[in-house]
């Protein structure tokens, strides 16, 4: 199922049975070896890093790094390919999702080409969705000069979704807790992160449904805190390398069982190939429009994910993993306001100490909004300061977790009643042409296909001054539950930039929240699109506003 459908859908009707089935979760292999390796030492000797040397320009600080905003899906593949193709010693990528589509074939197909040459590719994939025709991209651990290891895994069946849903019946508690970073860095010197996994509904490919998302390029100083996190959770004992947990053997096995399933949909439905994947181009990384700044990375230690209690035995540090953040990055490289996130414990505690400093202005784009206490009181002292608070979350017709939305629904009121301004995401493909404007790479942003769009992207602005992009959401999973990655960028033009991507596209390709005269929610319809208002949520079928109403009371804010 889709990213996070699985648990937010089941939940209510699965936590007697996970309590009966507690003590059933089979376990993980023991005396697993996993060599420790680490990023390339010396990027500057390197294309890509003397590629970045080159672009410096020379007022910019020696601490200051390269950026580039990436909002569209064609240069979102593009900038992927480059980085691949470009590669000479080492790619290391890391991800929640990888999806066995044609998108992803593109570029695990370029992998596999860049291993041939020499380079080293090391891939560390959240085991949560490593099941069915997706566990195929595990082939890659077979592969010359390709090392593949699966972070937290589970135990169990991957033929099917029905074994991986007995898994997290099994082992409810540890199948809640996932590594949700995103990471593709090419020898350690330039890096895409942001929110966007690998598949065709992240690329504007899929014909049920795509996800709108942003991404930035990176290159300099930057990276190699990117690096240092990614190692970190590459050495750790919850990263389990593929060979430990399942056989080439089985994996073909399934290759041959998804390929007749396939065959026999493909003669009844005819599938034709998305134009991005056929034309996409690779990225000319030499005309990339960089904007230089100091920057900050924060990242979740993989000890956030507690270990099981049979594998409590003595680990060295790199194994084990410190507490809290991983902070890197100069205090004073960054404004004296963003200080507390180098305090905070969590990257959302980081992003929550932002909020805090905020004076003037904060806009926060989440695809997954579920604020809990914390973050209510967090955006509360902010309005009492009297910051504009503006918010751009899913509708319950966009969101592809619709649970989630219940959770959000449920302080929607309150919110309001702050004075926070509150857009949700308009899911009809025909006049969402996007959700985000064009970045400096010159893309267009957003779905362009018939398929319904939806927000996935992850972005706060604070003060015009400071952007921060990651993987994170702002709700309580991420800040509980999940492992996070993000970075904080210290920029003006950046901050300009960021949030003109957003606000060009609002008014056309949202609705906007409002309360009113008598105390009940309105929907105002987007600019030119020639519907009326809505009093309920909009576009939203009756049964999946029953299944709001019934089932999302009883799901906590902190399992959404």
């Amino acid at each position: 199922m889709r990213a996070r459908s699985f648990l937010r859908l089941a939940l209510p009707c699965l936590v007697m049975a996970v309590l009966a089935l507690s003590g059933c979760s089979t376990p993980l292999p023991k005396d697993v070896e996993r060599p420790v390796s680490a990023a390339l030492q010396k990027p500057q000797e390197t294309a890509l890093g003397a590629l970045v040397a080159k672009a410096r320009p020379v007022a910019v600080k020696a601490d200051a790094s390269a950026f580039a905003l990436i909002s569209g899906p064609e240069f979102a593949l593009s900038s992927r390919m480059a980085l691949v193709e470009s590669a000479q010693k080492t790619l290391d990528l890391q991800y929640y999702a990888i999806h066995a589509d044609q998108s992803t074939a593109k570029l695990l197909r370029a992998l596999v080409q860049a291993a041939g040459r020499g380079v080293r590719v090391r891939v560390l994939l959240d085991d949560f969705h490593s099941t069915g025709p997706d566990a195929q991209v595990m082939r890659l651990a077979f592969v010359p000069n390709i090392e593949m290891r699966m972070f937290n895994p589970l135990a169990g069946s991957r033929s099917s979704s029905l074994g991986r849903a007995w898994s997290i019946l099994t082992d409810f508690q540890r199948a809640q807790q996932r590594m949700h970073n995103k990471l593709f860095i090419a020898d350690n010197a330039v890096a895409v992160m942001g929110g966007r996994n690998l598949g065709d509904s992240y690329f504007d490919a899929s014909n049920e449904g795509n996800f709108v998302d942003i991404d930035v390029l990176t290159g300099g100083p930057v990276v190699k805190d990117l690096s240092r996190s990614f190692d970190s959770y590459w050495n750790n004992v919850r990263a389990y390398p593929v060979q430990s947990l399942i056989k080439q053997e089985e994996l073909l096995q399934l290759k041959t069982q998804f390929d007749q399933e396939d065959s026999r949909a493909e003669a009844s439905t005819a599938k034709p190939q998305s134009s991005l994947i056929g034309s996409a181009s690779t990225m000319n990384l030499r005309k990339v429009p960089w904007v230089w700044a100091q920057a900050l990375v924060l990242a979740d230690s993989p000890s956030k994910i507690p270990l099981e209690s049979d594998d409590a035995h003595p680990l060295s540090p790199a194994q084990a993993g410190s507490a809290g953040v991983l902070k890197a990055g100069k205090q004073g490289t960054i404004p004296a306001s963003a200080a507390g996130a180098l305090q905070a414990d969590s990257v959302v505690d980081g992003l929550l100490a932002l909020v805090r400093s905020a004076r003037q202005d904060l806009l926060v784009v989440s695809p997954y909004f579920v604020p809990g206490a914390e973050i209510m009181q967090a955006f509360r002292t902010a309005r009492e300061r009297g910051v504009r608070i503006r918010i751009l979350t899913n509708s319950l017709a966009s969101n592809d977790a619709p649970l989630a939305h219940a959770g959000y629904a449920r302080h929607r009121q309150e919110l309001l009643g702050m004075g926070i301004e509150l857009r949700e995401m308009r899911s009809e493909p025909a006049n969402v042409r996007s959700a985000l404007r064009a970045g400096n790479t010159g893309s267009s942003g957003g779905s362009t296909g018939a398929s319904r769009s939806m927000l996935h992207s992850k972005l706060l602005v604070i003060d015009g001054r400071i952007v921060v992009v990651g993987s994170m959401n702002l709700d309580m999973r991420s800040q509980l539950q999940n492992t996070e990655i993000a970075v904080l960028i210290a920029s003006k033009s950046f901050s300009k930039l960021a949030t003109s991507s957003i606000d060009e596209s609002l008014p056309e390709n949202s609705w906007r929240v409002e309360i009113d005269k008598d105390g009940k929610l309105i929907w105002r319809a987007p600019e030119d699109s020639g519907l009326p208002d809505a009093r309920t949520e909009p576009d939203a079928s009756l049964g999946l506003r029953l299944m709001l109403q019934l089932i999302g009371p009883l799901a906590p804010d902190s399992l959404l």
